[in-house]
């Protein structure tokens, strides 16, 4: 079969298809860091993400804030002179929702990256590793302050609807979002620095349940211990060794709670100094771990 052959007066053309060199804004980093932060979260609670994806995130944010709703309607019928739980209190109470949330949202926010290995492509310019650690510890430290806020939140308007004193209630809820804001920041440099270790998400659930639950269990058991032997002075000093028992002895010492330590040997003043640097020191710990990891991952 014959096949058709060039002409001798065939040409070879190149064509000018247009490309030239990008001229317009150049957002910089502060710009990729706020994107970033926006997505991850965003995606802490499913949003631009799957139905599926959603589920959970919201499901346990309802379950955070259907007890407030409860001791508000109970407080507004009855006529109640307190509501029945302090503000200081509500998350330490429902520190196993917290746990929950933080042990499947962490991971999903670093893990993916490490296990599909896009690190790097984030740390082509302009972005650097600081602004991606700030940007994924912020994004998940705003997304507790969420989950443990909004709650405090319902239950302030509840109390001024129930006509409480206004004084009481306000300085109370200030409190209150003090102590939520410094546990979203120190549960969420535990939950990260955890997570950023494995790619395998599992493991890293797995992993910051165990440490937030497991610790807090042990540290209950051993100061219900060391009270029943009247060993009182050591109640206070065991609580450093668990997050959820530094928040409850923090919130005790400088926010006005009750502790719930057995016995209510909660830290004095000068013990609260010392769970204070504790706590600042397990953040920037954290801070800096990450920094740590993603210097050498994004190699």
């Amino acid at each position: 079969m014959a096949t058709e052959q060039p002409t001798a007066g065939a040409q070879t053309q190149i064509h000018n298809i247009g490309y030239r060199n990008y001229d317009g804004p150049r957002l910089g980093r502060a710009y990729a860091r706020r994107s970033l932060f926006s997505q991850t979260l965003r995606g802490s609670y499913g949003l631009g993400r799957s139905a599926k994806s959603k589920v959970l995130p919201m499901l346990l944010f309802a379950v955070m804030c259907v007890p407030a709703l409860i001791m508000v309607a109970v407080a507004v019928t009855t006529n109640a002179r307190e509501l029945p739980i302090q503000y200081t209190r509500y998350a330490v109470v429902l520190q196993a929702v917290i746990a929950l949330y933080l042990a499947s949202q962490a991971p999903q926010a670093v893990s993916r990256d490490l296990r599909f290995k896009t690190v790097p492509l984030y740390f082509s310019r302009p972005i650097a590793h600081v602004d991606y650690v700030v940007a994924k510890y912020g994004a998940m430290a705003s997304a507790l302050f969420v989950l443990t806020g909004v709650p405090l939140v319902i239950l302030y308007v509840g109390a001024l609807l129930a006509k409480l004193d206004f004084a009481d209630q306000t300085e109370g809820f200030l409190q209150g979002m003090v102590s939520v804001a410094v546990l979203s920041l120190l549960f969420a440099g535990i939950g990260l620095v955890i997570s950023a270790v494995t790619p395998r998400r599992g493991f890293g659930i797995a992993a910051v349940i165990a440490a937030l639950t497991i610790s807090y269990g042990a540290v209950s058991t051993v100061q219900a211990i060391a009270f029943e032997q009247d060993s009182t002075g050591a109640v206070a000093w065991l609580g450093l060794f668990s997050p959820a028992t530094l928040m409850d002895g923090l919130s005790t010492a400088f926010l006005g709670a009750d502790s719930a330590f057995p016995g209510g040997h909660g830290p004095s003043a000068g013990q609260g100094l010392v769970y204070l640097v504790v706590i600042l020191g397990i953040i920037a710990g954290s801070y800096g771990l990450m920094a740590r990891r993603y210097r050498k991952v994004g190699l």
